[in-house]
Parts: structure tokens; sequence; C-alpha cells
């Protein structure tokens, strides 16, 4: 599927829940948030249809995420179907990790073909400061279960200027005999304003190199997403950066996002899209739904507006 700027989109992120078990201070609203009811939510076999439209128009990669995916009921067994469903090549989560551990067998079973994991600090104090919760064990134990099954393992850190910094280096030090990559996010201003713990790259690579040696870049694509990535020497993982605010990615835009609640987001940062879940109850053909999608993708923004993003939807409800 082309867009109209000749991207080929060919990866869909898939929230399946707006609600999270961590209230993550560059995610949630400062005055917490309101739930979406039972009835605005799409149901699992609503988005397992609207995964099969998809992979009938190209696009056959799908990243399942929440909130947190896994504080819906029935998340593992919509997640083994995607992965069975005709047309799709490849599945992957993005969790927090907190209730990961317990799904690890089926997810291995399965065969997820990746997992993110959020990991934004090692410091116990500091992780409750940002989240609100004591989990920071079970986020480890998830890292290591996933390694331990063979599952390909990304950590990602959201940098927070006067909060994490000092978690950098031992974060990275996870890909030198763990994980398969370390990416580090710099703050996107999705529904909030962020430029106080404003991070820049810059900053980030220097701290990298003074310490831990020069980042060789590696030029071929890997993974779905824009993160480049790099080498250090002693490293069998990667590091991954995601230059959201310092570069645009956004000539290779890849994807697009359905929301919880059935909204089909062009780009994270734009708040147009289509409606799916109108389409979907108003008994609508998969015909008709996929014209509708092909149309919606044609008029896909080129650049993002991140210079507005601030007064948008909150991460939460996107889906990141």
């Amino acid at each position: 599927m082309k867009d109209s700027f000749g991207r080929t989109i060919d990866y869909a992120r898939l929230s399946i829940t707006d609600r999270c078990n961590l209230r993550c201070t560059y995610c949630m609203p400062n005055g917490g948030i309101a739930p979406l009811s039972h009835d605005e939510i799409l149901r699992f076999e609503e988005i397992l249809r609207l995964a099969h439209i998809l992979t009938t128009i190209g696009i056959n990669r799908f990243k399942v995420t929440g909130g947190e995916p896994f504080v819906r009921g029935g998340a593992i067994d919509f997640i083994a179907a995607l992965k069975q469903l005709d047309g799709v090549s490849q599945v992957t989560l993005t969790t927090n990790g907190i209730l990961l551990d317990k799904y690890m067998p089926k997810l291995a079973e399965i065969g997820i073909d990746g997992i993110n994991i959020s990991l934004d600090t090692l410091d116990p104090i500091k992780f409750h400061a940002l989240t609100g919760s004591d989990a920071l064990p079970n986020v480890l134990d998830a890292i290591d279960s996933c390694v331990s099954l063979g599952i390909r393992t990304k950590t990602n850190t959201v940098l927070l200027a006067g909060v994490n910094e000092d978690d950098i280096l031992g974060i990275a030090e996870l890909a030198r005999k763990q994980v398969a990559a370390v990416r580090f996010i710099e703050l996107m201003p999705v529904g909030q304003d962020f430029s106080a713990n404003a991070f820049p790259i810059s900053r980030l690579m220097n701290i990298l190199e003074d310490n831990l040696g020069k980042l060789e870049p590696i030029h071929e694509k890997l993974g779905n997403g824009p993160a480049i990535y790099y080498r250090l020497d002693g490293f069998c993982g990667k590091i991954g950066i995601i230059p959201a605010m310092s570069r645009s990615f956004c000539e290779s835009c890849n994807r697009i996002r359905l929301t919880s609640d059935g909204f089909l987001k062009l780009c994270l940062s734009h708040t147009d899209g289509l409606n799916l879940r109108t389409l979907l109850r108003n008994n609508s053909s998969d015909t008709n739904i996929a014209n509708h999608i092909a149309q919606a993708i044609a008029s896909k923004p080129e650049l993002s507006g991140f210079d507005k993003a601030s007064t948008g939807k909150p991460m939460h409800k996107i889906g990141g």
C-alpha cells in the first residue's frame, strides 16, 4: 500500500486498550484519565476483522500495544489469533513488562516475533516516582524470561532530562550480553508540553561514546520503526536511537495506528484519520472498509506536526 508521497505503508500498531497499570508521567495526563467504556472499545473480533482487511491492502506486520495490553482479559488469546491470521507476516508486542512473565511460555509457543519492554530506569525509587509502581523487579524478570526463551527482546527508554540520565549507561549495558537492542527515545510532546524534560540525542551520543566507545552505524534496515541502530565493540546487542524531535523520519514512515476505540490514526502527532468503529458497527462490507482505509492512507500527512501535538490526545489513548 502506497500513500500519496510514495511511501510503502505495510505496518500497523493495534492498541487493544487505553488502560494501564502504570501512571508514567510522560504518558498519563497530570489530572488522571477517564477510561473508555466497554462499548467504546473494539471487540477482539472487530480488531481481527480489521487486521484481515488491512492484509488485503498490503499491511501485514502488526504491533500489539495498549495502554498496557495485558490488563485486558483475553489479550494472549487475541495475540495468538492475530499471529495465525492468513496474510499476517509478523506480530510483535510492546508492554511495560509487569504482567508479562506469566504469559511468556504461551508467547514463545505461538511464535511471537519480538517483544519491546519499557525500561526508563534501573533505580527502584526513580521507577516509583516515574510510574507510581514498585514493580521494577517484575520488569527485570520479564526481560530475563524473554531472553532465556529466545524471544527477540528490545528495551525502550524515554529520555528525560534531570530524571533518568544517570541510568543511560546501566541500561545500555543490557545490550552487551542480554537484549537484542536497547533503544533510547527522544521525548515527544504528545498530549502534554514536555519541553522542560527535553533531552537531545546529541547529548546521549556523547555520553555513550565517552564511556562505552565509538558507535558504529548500522546501515541496513532493522525492525519496523524509525530507530537508527549502532554497534558497540564488545556488545552482542545493538544500541537504537529514535530521534523523534532532533531529526525527521517522516520520509520513511511506513505505519498507521488503530486506537482501542477504533480510530485509524494516520500520524502520531496529527488528529486526522478515520472512524472505523462506525463502519464496522454499521455493517459495512470488508471491501467498503478497505476502500475507506485506502482513501485515508492516500491523505496521510507528509510531515509530523509535533509543534501542535501537545494539545492532542495523550499517548495512552493513541497506543504509542
